[in-house]
């Protein structure tokens, strides 16, 4: 495990060479194919074990293991799932309230994991490191996102991994535009960036409103602005826990975390983000999951 020496420049360079993630592969023509939605989370009763769950329809979701992973030491909150080109499964979690450590296991299965390491974000006086999560972006390169506090807010940094099975890490750069917009200001935690149309969609939880906020850049680091603010998309506050992911229609799926009601709910949009239907509980595990990852790949023909 290391850091890579690189500079913003370097490292926006070296986004070509890095290996394509699972979702960045070019496609294979092939019979229609299955989809499967792994989510991972921890509960209500514990923020120390792993919770591993699988739906056909990203919907209904049932157990596939309870304490699929207990780390060595420290939490597993906010866990984050990947697949990467090798073929195993990756996630990546907070693992403590404080502190600026952050983190990574493995798995062959999604069920049975080995921890790979914890490793200390190279941020200048950081005093917490949150709800890491994996980020693929446009051109292939696979990264970590993780939101920072030095004291006085949170900002989203994402580190590019040169390999997720060590790891090695390029430095953290900041989310330009994510980020205490005045002095108070509590910033934004759970950033989830989203590729689409060809520009960079980040959805945040504004630390201050508790609203999930929209914002929009042309490249992964920004600069972002925002164009939702507030409760613009009907989903109430406070929410947090955000993860979007597209569906095989076209269109995206939002879940989030209503934890002051210990509820879960999701809400799609079919129109790029614009608008979004009604939230829905999640059947059968609103009131249990915290801080969801769901993940979506194609399995084989049927």
């Amino acid at each position: 495990m290391g850091v890579i020496q690189w500079n913003r420049r370097s490292v926006l360079a070296s986004m070509a060479l890095l290996p394509l993630a699972a979702g960045g592969r070019a496609p294979v023509a092939r019979a229609a194919a299955a989809t499967r939605y792994t989510m991972t989370a921890f509960t209500n009763d514990s923020d120390t074990e792993l919770r591993v769950y699988e739906s056909e329809d990203a919907t209904n979701f049932g157990l596939l293991r309870a304490g699929a992973y207990r780390p060595p030491a420290g939490l597993v909150r906010d866990p984050s799932l990947m697949r990467h080109t090798d073929g195993a499964y990756y996630i990546t979690y907070t693992t403590a309230g404080d502190g600026h450590t952050i983190g990574f296991a493995r798995s062959t299965d999604r069920v049975n994991w080995t921890h790979l390491s914890d490793y200390p974000v190279p941020v200048p006086k950081a005093e917490a490191a949150w709800a890491p999560k994996w980020f693929t972006c446009i051109s292939g390169f696979v990264g970590v996102l993780v939101s920072i506090s030095q004291g006085h807010g949170f900002t989203p940094y994402l580190m590019i991994a040169a390999d997720p099975a060590r790891p090695i890490w390029s430095p953290p750069i900041p989310l330009i535009g994510v980020g205490p917009q005045q002095p108070g200001h509590l910033g934004f935690i759970d950033t989830t960036v989203i590729p689409y149309a060809g520009n960079y969609y980040a959805f945040a939880k504004n630390e201050s409103t508790k609203f999930i906020e929209l914002a929009v850049a042309s490249g992964p680091f920004g600069p972002y602005r925002f164009i939702n603010t507030g409760d613009w998309a009907g989903w109430g506050a406070p929410r947090e826990g955000q993860c979007v992911i597209a569906l095989p229609d076209g269109g995206h799926r939002i879940y989030f975390d209503a934890y002051t009601d210990a509820q879960y709910f999701y809400s799609d949009s079919v129109d790029g983000f614009r608008t979004w239907t009604a939230p829905v509980q999640l059947p059968e595990l609103s009131g249990t999951v915290r801080h969801v990852t769901v993940l979506s790949e194609q399995i084989g023909a049927r």
